[in-house]
């Protein structure tokens, strides 16, 4: 019914940047909520930021001031810009997302910061 795909991780120096991209398709009527949670080695999914179909926003304090979530609500599209990269977020990033009051996973997308 409904898909996300997420791109854009990769190997990153400390101190680079990567972008993220969630493009969401399918039977969508309603995009509503979008979040990022990832999952480093050994740990627990956690909530990295999400943002509402309005533009609201919000980022856990281990990356806010580094990390910036945005949308394209016409193209049904999150991305995650991240700045200052450190090797603690080295994880797997999960794209998430509300439609239609349902909520859908994406497969995950590795984000490796070397030191």
């Amino acid at each position: 019914q409904v898909q996300l795909v997420e791109s854009g991780g990769g190997l990153v120096q400390a101190g680079g940047s990567l972008r993220l991209s969630c493009a969401a398709s399918g039977n969508i009527f309603s995009l509503n909520t979008m979040r990022w949670y990832r999952r480093a080695p050994g740990k627990e999914r956690d909530l990295v930021a999400s943002i509402s179909s309005d533009g609201s926003t919000y980022y856990a304090d281990s990356v806010k001031g580094r990390f910036t979530i945005s949308r394209d609500n016409d193209k049904n599209t999150m991305y995650l810009q991240m700045n200052s990269l450190k090797p603690e977020d080295t994880a797997i990033y999960y794209c998430n997302a509300d439609v239609q009051l349902e909520n859908y996973w994406g497969q995950g997308t590795q984000v490796t910061v070397s030191s």
